[in-house]
Parts: C-alpha cells; structure tokens; sequence
C-alpha cells in the first residue's frame, strides 16, 4: 500500500487500482481511429454552452468580442485536454478526476476534487435547466400559448415585452425537467446509443442551419466597436471583459473531458487521441466563434442578455420554419445535457460513498431498478431548487470555476506521476511534458482570475463546508485508511 508521509495524502497506487480489478470490469477493443475521436468529442461538446451563455457573456462582458473569448477558452481545454488523454490511459477507471487525484495527490485531495465535482454537476445541470425553460416558453410562444413570467424567472424583478416589471417567484418550468428527468433515473431509464446520435444530429443541424442562413442577416454595424469600451469595472467589457468572457463560455466546452476517456479504445493512443482531443476542439472552437459572429451581427450585443439568445436570433432573422427547428433542436439537445449531468453526479456520489468518504445511503441500490435511487433522489431534488431560485448568470460562473479548479488538479497530477511513477506504462503521453501541463494549469489559473469575487468566495464557502463535512465523517470512515491501518 502507498502511503504518503501524511495521513491525509494517504493514495492508492497506480499499480494496486489496475491490479485490483478497480480499473475496467471488460477489456474494451481498441476500435477507435483519430476520426472517430474527433467525431464523439463533437458531440460532447456541442451543448448547453452555446444555446444557453454566449448572450450572457456577450451582453454582459465582452460584446463582439465574445468569438475571442471562444478562442481563449478553447486554447485552454487544448492543454488540459492532452493531460486528461494521459492520465486516462493510465488509470483507466471510474470516478474520473476523483479517482485520477486519488491516485496521485492522496485521499484528502481526492475528497476535495469530489466535492468540488458536487457543485460543478449540480450547478451544471440546474443552469442547463435554467437555458431549457427559456426556449420552451419561445417555443409555446409560437402556438400562442404564454406561461406566467412570474413562474418561469428566479425570484427578482423581470422586465416585460412592454417595458413594465414584474416580480418573478420561482422557474418553475426548469425545476420541472429536473424532477421529470430524476424520475426516468431513478425508474432506471437510461440514454441508448441510437438516441444520443440522434440529439447529436439535431444539435449540429441546428448549429449549422443557424450559421448557414443567419449569415445572410449579419449587419456589419453590430460589430461595431468589436470590444466595447471598458465601463470602469473589472469583467466589463474591454480587454478584461474578454477574459471574463472566456470564464463564462468555458462551460461551452466541459464536455471534452469525455473525448479522454476514449484512450482505452483508441487504436493508435500515442497518435490518435492528441488528433482527436485537438481536432474536436479546433471544429467545436470554429462553431461557437461562427455562431457568436452570426448572433452578435444579427442582434446587438446589448440585447442578448437572455437565457435563450440562439432563440433571440432565429427570432430576428424572420424565418418561422428555422425558429421552430431551433427551438426543437435546442430543447432535445439541452435535454440529453440535463439527463446526463444529474446521472454522472449520482455516479460521482456512488464512487466517494464506495470509498466511506460519505454516508453508505448514497451508494444504496435499488434491488429492482439497479440505480442509486436515494443519491439520485436528493440530487435531483436540490438541483431542482437550484433551477427554479437562481439565475443562469450565476450558476454558470459557478460551474466554471468548479471545472477550471478540476482541471488544475488534473494537470498536477500528470506532473505528479511523471516524477513518482515514471515507469508506467503510458499508451498515451502528454507531448512537452513538464511544459504543456504547467501551460495548462496557466491558462486556467487566468481564467479563473476573470471571475468575479463572490464566485470566488462561493466556491471557498462550498469547499470550506466540504472539509468539514471529511474531517467529521469522511476521514473516519474511509475504506482505503481502514484497509491501511
């Protein structure tokens, strides 16, 4: 057993994880070409970031400027990337990040990334409900069906069509799909194969047809100034705006992360996976910037601060037939987001609760279903409250910086195994090494910096009631330091 020289850095080895059975129940075949690599990390990231926050980002931060705020934060995912594809051919298991720092920084960091994981999936999947919500009122919209603004805003004051307010109570339609999707989770209903293709499809349909027909509608004058001047305040247009920009619409690219976990199939992983991970980047970070010049030549910046801003859009260019495709593609693709969010944070909280690090209850099975019913039941639960309360603004910082902090300890922990374990076999190897994760840890530490304080002081508040909650339970009943004892 691998002990550091404190109990609370105690981690499992490399060797003892893969050994143990813990790695992979099946051998997967290596199947998987640079193509088809590219093609699954497409998917994965075309998403809720660009139906949902590029309005946001460009209304509120960076103005036009928004399409180098894409470009910033797709560099950035470039060096992450690379590690990630490393360490998942190395430790080729479950619990992703979790599992990945329980294997290099110790058990106390592992619980640490774990919790910080909680809040990037629940804060993930409620600002994807937030989006959801806003283009199902478009939608109904066009069949002359209108919800109550005061049922489908957070609590605050709305500014209606006609230029009156009114006081908004709960979003009512967002903590609805939680609760429906949470439901189909804990029936044990899960996505096939044929389904996610199909909302792939429908999401880069749309994408496309949006670019394709809106650029006919672009007004160069939009564009104009391409970054607004900065109005004195830190993240408000500007240079600055830019790179809080870029912090915002990171969360257009977390999906990456599940082009790493192809290394395990990848027919050539010391060629195949940097195309993969490089090339989904580079199409996805040439969709967002093509779709955040459309939008922002189309509509000014200044009116794009809504949940829906794609639906604003189609809106404005005047074809009826597109607006509802859009508006059909973008609530199925947001859809499929939600439903996986809240299933992979139930799987986080199965992995920690396997490990002691939370109470048994969340790693509780159905004996009919198979699921973690209980876990799931209170994710859904609490994301629901979290839909229907807070602001996409909001909830969307607070994913980023809950993701660009995992993506840190990712980075760490490829230079921690090339200097503690440099022997190991690695199918695939990070290019530049020690260079290009310290790059990346750069680039996220700035973009980190473009946030503002009180998401700053959010995340220390959650990762402080984190550490109180391992010191008095975690640390106690920790399967891997009984086993040590």
């Amino acid at each position: 057993m691998d002990m550091s020289g404190s109990q609370y850095r105690a981690r499992k080895s490399v060797a003892e994880i893969v050994a143990s059975g813990e790695a992979h129940e099946h051998r997967l075949d290596r199947t998987l070409g640079a193509f088809s690599i590219t093609a699954l990390g497409v998917g994965a990231i075309i998403g809720a970031g660009i139906f949902v926050l590029t309005g946001t980002a460009a209304a509120t931060y960076a103005g036009p400027g928004v399409m180098l705020s894409f470009v910033l934060a797709g560099l950035a995912c470039a060096f992450v990337g690379l590690c990630y594809a490393e360490l998942a051919s190395l430790i080729p298991v479950s619990g992703s990040t979790y599992t990945y720092t329980y294997a290099t920084l110790g058990e106390l960091m592992a619980w640490i990334i774990g919790w910080d994981l909680i809040l990037e999936y629940a804060m993930g999947a409620a600002a994807v409900s937030v989006g959801w919500s806003s283009y199902l009122v478009s939608l109904l919209a066009h069949f002359g069906i209108h919800l109550p603004p005061a049922l489908t805003h957070a609590p605050g004051m709305v500014a209606l069509p006609d230029g009156s307010t009114i006081q908004a109570l709960f979003n009512l339609p967002a903590a609805l799909i939680v609760l429906v999707l949470t439901a189909m989770l804990v029936l044990g209903t899960r996505e096939s194969a044929r389904m996610n293709n199909l909302m792939v499809v429908i999401k880069l349909t749309v994408v496309l047809a949006f670019v394709g027909f809106g650029a006919a509608y672009i007004h160069a004058d939009n564009w104009v100034p391409f970054v607004p001047e900065n109005t004195g305040r830190f993240g408000e247009f500007g240079i600055s705006g830019v790179l809080r920009g870029a912090s915002v619409v990171f969360f257009a690219f977390i999906g990456f992360d599940a082009v790493s976990t192809a290394a395990q199939e990848a027919r050539n992983p010391q060629r195949d996976m940097p195309l993969g991970i490089l090339g989904s980047l580079a199409v996805c970070t040439l969709l967002y910037v093509a779709v955040a010049a459309v939008l922002t030549g189309i509509v000014p910046y200044t009116q794009l601060n809504v949940a829906d801003p794609i639906a604003r859009g189609v809106d404005a260019i005047g074809m009826p037939w597109l607006s509802m495709l859009t508006k059909f593609g973008a609530l199925a693709g947001l859809t499929t987001v939600v439903l996986v969010l809240l299933y992979g944070q139930s799987r986080i909280f199965f992995t920690i609760s396997r490990d002691g690090l939370l109470p048994p209850l969340f790693s509780r099975v159905h004996a009919r279903t198979g699921t973690p019913y209980l876990s799931q039941i209170c994710i859904g639960v609490v994301v629901a409250l979290l839909a229907g309360l807070f602001p996409i603004g909001l909830l969307g910082e607070m994913v980023s910086i809950g993701t660009l902090f995992a993506f840190i300890l990712v980075c760490a922990a490829v230079l921690y195994l090339r200097s503690a374990e440099p022997h190991m076999p690695r199918p695939f190897r990070v290019p530049g090494a020690p260079l290009v994760p310290i790059v990346g840890i750069g680039f996220c530490v700035l973009l980190m910096f473009g946030l503002p304080l009180d998401t700053w002081l959010r995340l220390v508040i959650w990762l402080a009631l984190g550490l109180a909650v391992y010191f008095l339970y975690g640390r106690h009943h920790s399967v891997h330091r009984k086993r040590s004892d």
